[in-house]
């Protein structure tokens, strides 16, 4: 039996983050969509005004076994700049925002720990900006956005791993 868990996290352009977590062993499935606003249903045009409050999101499914969820995080905050307010390369809006949206009080827990963690490190040389959001839903984007780079492998990302040293063992 798996211990199948899920995440939401947001951290500037979705499917830059998403090709780089669907690799990660452990991920079992990955969606991208939009969380964290107040519009319901809500659709890529819509959210590109940056008035709907929702931020890109990658839902990441996982399984707790082969890793951790605080694991996961660290790899979240090498995979993006978590210290730039609504920006993350050129994509600038709040729908860029670095946000976690739990879903219980663990995962909280263990969110504002990683950040406690990463901030301690200094390895950003700034602190992290990244919410801790109670997770309230999840609007899956268009089909055409799903594994986007996977589709179009010279389309546009500003994600890619950096090589940060937080300090603990993960």
């Amino acid at each position: 039996m798996q211990n199948i868990q899920t995440i939401y996290l947001a951290g500037g352009c979705y499917w830059g983050m998403e090709e780089l977590f669907r690799v990660i062993p452990g991920v079992i499935q990955t969606h991208v969509g939009f969380s964290g606003g107040h519009v319901p249903n809500v659709a890529y045009r819509e959210v590109t005004t940056g008035t709907t409050g929702h931020a890109e999101t990658l839902m990441v499914q996982f399984d707790g076994d082969q890793i951790s969820l605080r694991k996961l995080l660290f790899e979240f905050f090498r995979l993006h700049n978590p210290t730039k307010p609504n920006q993350q390369g050129n994509d600038i809006g709040t729908q860029y925002r670095s946000a976690i949206f739990y879903q219980n009080a663990a995962q909280e827990l263990i969110a504002k720990e990683v950040i406690d963690v990463v901030n301690r490190s200094g390895q950003w040389g700034s602190p992290v900006v990244t919410e801790v959001v109670l997770f309230k839903g999840f609007y899956p984007a268009e089909e055409k956005h799903q594994k986007y780079i996977m589709k179009y492998p010279d389309g546009y990302t500003c994600h890619f791993r950096r090589d940060l040293n937080f300090g603990v063992i993960e």
